[in-house]
């Protein structure tokens, strides 16, 4: 079987690198510099383990990186659509970047080609492109990437959902995910691709309705962890349940279906209630850490912060719609003095030249008035915070997810501040 693996940045990247362990496997992409870049073993964004699956691949000669379509699709068994879709600022995706690169690829294949879209894409894309190329076979297969542990999440998927209209290209679609899944639920495409729209919406539902509780137990002295543990041991929720006190969602990619079925609402003519309000409530959870210190400094003009962490999620080096670089974006505002540290960045947006790029921890925190913890870095937790909170001029550490809360636990004299507990 051969594969062409189109759009190589994040997504695209992992699947080319494990496609390519199993099968001869062409990444497609229209940029020369990503492209460039693959062909010498790196890949466009960090991913743990990433660059050495792919050196692998180009080592066996299993994998190949090129940006002309014909010369990727001639032989395709496979089109694999893999464009992470991009998101404006009101979480909208532009559909257009993929399917304009997709239609390149399309006028290449054979007939009968499988063409399986992983990216990011409204309820009715297979549909469509199902009338305008009735000689390809088209599928959904949305896509579960986790940034930081996407080699595992695609790997080693639980299962894998699949949108298939032609049922005679079911044992391709096997044999392709069976190194990766026990499990392909097969299901016609649309409800595929409302299997993404409604799974992400649902846990970005999960964390804003456990945090509107998280800000209730404050009021009333409860504490929302706990509270996240009793739900949980409730056999109709379980333990899984993605019900986690914390900061909100962020990254753009939860709020982009959101939108997208509350767009879908509005052109089919059907009212909703409850999911347009789901942005509402995360966006007002943003305001929790600024208020917070507003609470506990005043006003924050000339109050030094320090920002730790600063990637949408830990083993990442993704700044795309980071909770962090908000925050900081807010503290300017508001006229305090702004240091960060992430571990994975080395520049940060022209925006926030104002911000003092720390190089290391306790940089950062040395002289601050307080410390928000933003971006969950295993190497944070093995800090050695006794020594960084004497640093401070005071120890207050925000920390919305409680995850310094075992590494606090032996520094009496700090002051740790997290959502679901009264300050």
């Amino acid at each position: 079987m051969n594969v062409t693996v189109v759009g190589l940045w994040h997504l695209g990247s992992v699947t080319a690198a494990c496609c390519a362990r199993h099968y001869p496997t062409v990444g497609l992409d229209f940029d020369p510099g990503t492209v460039a870049q693959l062909q010498h073993g790196k890949a466009p964004v960090f991913e743990p383990g990433l660059d050495a699956l792919i050196a692998e691949g180009l080592a066996a000669g299993r994998l190949r990186f090129v940006t002309d379509p014909q010369q990727a699709c001639a032989q395709a068994d496979v089109l694999w659509v893999a464009y992470d879709t991009p998101v404006n600022d009101q979480d909208e995706p532009d559909v257009a970047y993929v399917l304009d690169r997709v239609r390149r690829c399309l006028v290449h294949l054979r007939p009968g080609t499988l063409v399986l879209l992983s990216s990011q894409l409204p309820v009715g894309t297979c549909r469509s492109l199902e009338r305008q190329w009735p000689q390809l076979d088209f599928a959904c297969a949305p896509e579960n990437l986790r940034l930081g542990r996407a080699l595992e999440s695609f790997a080693q998927a639980e299962r894998v959902v699949v949108g298939l209209r032609n049922p005679a290209r079911r044992p391709l679609v096997q044999e392709l995910f069976q190194p990766f899944t026990p499990q392909v639920l097969f299901m016609r495409p649309e409800s595929a691709e409302m299997t993404k729209h409604a799974l992400n919406s649902f846990l970005a539902l999960s964390i804003a309705f456990i945090n509107e509780v998280a800000r209730l137990c404050e009021r009333v002295g409860a504490d929302a962890a706990e509270v996240a543990a009793g739900l949980k041991s409730e056999p109709r929720i379980g333990p899984r349940a993605y019900l986690a006190p914390g900061g909100p969602f962020a990254g753009g990619t939860l709020a982009r279906e959101v939108v997208t079925l509350s767009k879908l609402a509005a052109e089919t003519g059907e009212a909703l209630a409850l999911i347009p309000a789901i942005l509402e409530s995360n966006n007002r959870h943003r305001a929790w850490p600024l208020a917070r210190l507003q609470t506990r400094l005043g006003p924050l003009q000339g109050r030094v912060v320090a920002v730790l962490g600063l990637t949408y999620t830990p083993n990442t080096d993704t700044l795309r719609r980071s909770a962090a670089i908000e925050l900081c974006r807010q503290l300017l505002a508001g006229g305090a003095q702004v240091r960060a540290f992430d571990p994975a960045i080395k520049e940060l947006p022209g925006d926030l030249s104002a911000v003092t790029l720390a190089s290391d921890l306790a940089a950062a925190v040395a002289g601050a008035d307080a410390a928000v913890v933003c971006t969950q870095w295993p190497q944070f937790q093995q800090a050695p915070w006794a020594e960084l909170v004497r640093s401070m001029r005071q120890p207050i550490i925000v920390d919305a997810n409680r995850f310094l809360e075992s590494a606090l636990q032996q520094v009496p004299s700090v002051e740790h501040l997290a959502v679901g507990r009264a300050p």
